[in-house]
């Protein structure tokens, strides 16, 4: 079963506009941080993708250029594809951009409200162009995307878990909160219904494994690093969950963590053993910008969990942030409605790399190009 795009939609400004305004062709010497002193040579030039509640900006890190990509798609989640195309999920389908978020094409799913995207990245779509890609929907639904169309995924309300699903702001519905792809075996997928359910699949989507008996409930985020491909690290409204075999039993570790509501998760790419989590007191105080008291922790190995407080206000003042791993070792990234901050020593400590002007209310989704 397929759904194609319908209607005509307004494109986002021309690349070259984004590209002089961002300098995505280089970077002069000129060129100011946030603090109005040089360019940072040790930041990265790599341009990121932050999903507000209305809008997709594109920030290039280095220069701490902000600029609106794609204005009033209401976007819900990002994806990047290794091998060039982003992939945007909204409340009436998705998006793909072929030029680093400069502009924006439909993709097909109009009409569904997609709630998390993915990119699979050991599978490769018809004609070797894209890799596979997976989005969720509310209501729950999976949708496999191997060439033009979409195919919905058979037997997931089927589960024996399902009639039990409920998302309490919503609860006659459900959705699917967040798709992780196995690094190591093509076409293994975790899926997190919000709210009930971390399920499996290992073949795109055609069969599936229910929740353990003792597992996350309200997953929100699933990390994985590709040297530990079964070792699986959550951050969920019932607090912090890992599991060591592939999600066939859990453990929940949160020995110093103060609150436990989790919103993202990062796993540090050169040691696997660090995981930064984004955390707040409940849900009502995550996501909203000016009501939200979000802070971050970090833990190595089986040690306890550390509060982060280098680069973070305290007492906690902002949302949970949204996290996502960098190239290098060491290399994380956060954004919340301050703007985008870098870590390069495992989330010990940040820095602000780009300020948002004003302050998004809400930020939906964070992706990293290159």
């Amino acid at each position: 079963m397929g759904a194609g795009t319908r209607g005509h939609e307004k494109r986002g400004p021309k690349p070259r506009k984004i590209a002089r305004k961002l300098g995505f062709g280089g970077f002069a010497d000129n060129s100011r941080a946030l603090d109005g002193g040089p360019v940072r040579g040790d930041v990265p030039g790599v341009p990121l993708l932050v999903a507000t509640r209305d809008d997709v900006l594109v920030v290039v890190s280095r220069t701490g250029a902000v600029a609106t990509a794609a204005a009033g798609i209401r976007p819900t989640c990002l994806a990047v594809d290794p091998a060039g195309a982003v992939w945007c999920g909204t409340q009436d389908g998705v998006r793909r951009s072929g030029d680093d978020g400069a502009t924006w094409e439909p993709a097909g799913l109009a009409g569904e409200h997609v709630t998390a995207v993915a990119t699979s990245p050991g599978e490769r779509a018809s004609g070797g162009a894209d890799a596979v890609v997976y989005a969720g929907t509310e209501p729950s639904a999976l949708w496999r995307r191997a060439s033009g169309d979409w195919e919905r995924s058979p037997g997931l309300l089927d589960l024996p878990s399902a009639p039990t699903w409920s998302f309490p702001p919503k609860p006659e519905t459900h959705h699917v909160r967040w798709i992780a792809c196995d690094p190591s075996r093509a076409g293994r997928l975790y899926v997190a219904i919000e709210a009930g359910a971390l399920v499996t699949t290992p073949d795109g989507g055609r069969t599936w494994t229910d929740r353990p008996a003792v597992a996350p409930f309200d997953t929100h985020e699933l990390a994985i690093h590709p040297e530990q491909p079964d070792a699986l690290k959550v951050s969920a409204g019932d607090g912090y969950w890992e599991s060591a075999d592939a999600g066939a039993s859990w453990s929940s570790p949160e020995d110093g963590l103060e609150v436990t509501y989790l919103r993202s998760v990062a796993i540090d790419p050169g040691d696997p053993e660090v995981v930064v989590v984004s955390a707040a007191s409940h849900a009502h105080s995550a996501y909203m910008s000016g009501r939200s008291d979000g802070r971050l922790y970090r833990r190595e190995g089986n040690g306890r969990w550390g509060r982060v407080r280098d680069g973070w206000p305290d007492p906690p003042a902002t949302i949970a942030p949204l996290l996502a791993a960098g190239a290098a070792p060491g290399e994380l990234w956060a954004a919340d409605e301050r703007g985008v901050h870098r870590s390069e020593d495992g989330g010990r400590s940040w820095d602000a790399v780009a300020a948002f002007e004003p302050a998004p209310a809400w930020l939906r989704g964070l992706a990293l190009i290159g």
